[in-house]
């Protein structure tokens, strides 16, 4: 068990995150994600398998470029983490089986979404399309209980955000609602709308926490993407539980 554990972790957490950043950040500008090969992007050196190791050359290098002492972006090391993390804690949770890998792709996509809203504030069809296909076809295979609860969670999904996209005249952005489509999908509609109360609380204490550190305007957009990518692991993995926590509180 510890060795496939670490296994998991190591050898397609931490290298599957790494990769996750280059997607999550070439994908949003029409760019290929095996060319050009990885570069600083201030220096434009090639990086070496030195400034590859994931998490590992961030440390051993101070979280700076060799060549040009440019800080690097905390986001890359944090998503290898993340993931590696992830990874592991769903195969505890699941161990082999058809649902892992449904979990590995909802995380995989997570943490993509994340690192491209983070810098860019745009969640691509491209990525939600990827994904969408084969979460539809694990779902068809590896279903819900009950078994429509996915076609009602994506509709649900969908159609909450979408409301909420026309009642705050664009506060919601496309990405958003599109990513919903897929968390219901995925989740069903309980564990949806969950996701979506949890997020509003993420996003809101982020929202505060970085107003107060860079002094900025209340109407600079702060990316939702993250709260969302946060929210829905953790309806995810405990969305029952939490679900029938709420209920018993009132019945």
């Amino acid at each position: 068990m510890e060795f496939v554990l670490l296994f998991i972790f190591f050898s397609y957490g931490l290298v599957f995150g790494s990769f996750f950043n280059v997607v999550g950040l070439r994908i949003p500008k029409g760019e290929s994600i095996v060319k050009p090969p990885s570069h600083c992007t201030v220096c434009d050196r090639r990086l070496t398998i030195k400034d590859l190791v994931p998490v590992f050359s961030y440390v051993f290098l101070k979280g700076k470029c060799r060549g040009c002492g440019t800080k690097i972006n905390w986001v890359y090391p944090v998503m290898e983490l993340a993931t590696g993390l992830l990874f592991a804690f769903a195969y505890l949770q699941l161990g082999f089986s058809l649902e892992l890998i449904v979990a590995l792709l909802f995380i995989s996509l997570l943490v993509i979404i994340t690192v491209s809203d983070i810098a860019y504030m745009l969640i691509p069809d491209k990525i939600l399309l990827f994904f969408l296909i084969p979460l539809i076809v694990l779902r068809v295979l590896e279903p819900l209980d009950p078994w429509w609860d996915s076609i009602v969670g994506a509709v649900v999904g969908f159609g909450v955000l979408f409301l909420i996209a026309i009642v705050s005249k664009g506060g919601m952005g496309g990405g958003d609602i599109k990513l919903f489509f897929v968390i219901g999908l995925v989740l069903g509609w309980a564990p949806t709308l969950l996701t979506l109360f949890l997020a509003s609380i993420i996003g809101t204490v982020i929202g505060i926490i970085s107003l107060r550190r860079s002094k900025q305007s209340r109407k600079t957009p702060i990316p939702f993407g993250p709260s969302i990518a946060i929210a829905a692991i953790i309806a995810y993995f405990y969305g029952e539980m939490l679900v029938d926590w709420y209920v018993n509180l009132f019945f």
